[in-house]
């Protein structure tokens, strides 16, 4: 939703810049997940082709960032615990995804503030994907 759609209040999609901006945190995110030796667990809990992990957690974000609701159109609501319960998502994987997310939140050059700000609602959902105690 933009932000007149929210009734005048500036959302996090907007200040990101909207869908373009979601969307190369979205690339960049799995650039670096299939490319860094360091995030080789939270890659082997995904498939060997990420486009259709990237267009769902693209559609997924739009939404969560108060953007259109691109997922929920698709699929119906996210039910994100137990659409992961099939993966064994521990401590490391919670971890990895974090700093992944992280890594391309600083190298696409997001506000210190919104970086943070996103970190610390990234760092509550992470932490409920998990499933297993490693």
């Amino acid at each position: 939703m933009s932000e007149t759609e929210q009734g005048g209040q500036t959302t996090a999609f907007d200040l990101l810049g909207g869908e373009p901006a979601v969307r190369a945190l979205v690339d960049r995110f799995y650039d670096l997940m299939d490319l860094e030796p360091g995030y080789a667990r939270l890659r082997a809990i995904h498939p060997t082709t990420l486009d259709g992990s990237r267009d769902k957690l693209n559609w997924f974000l739009c939404g969560w960032l108060g953007g259109p609701d691109h997922y929920i159109e698709r699929f119906g609501h996210p039910r994100l615990r137990a659409r992961h319960m099939p993966f064994a998502i521990g401590i490391a994987e919670r971890d990895q995804w974090m700093l992944c997310m992280r890594q391309a939140m600083q190298e696409l050059g997001f506000d210190p503030v919104l970086e943070q700000r996103l970190a610390d609602a990234f760092f509550g959902t992470a932490d409920w994907m998990r499933n297993c105690p490693a």
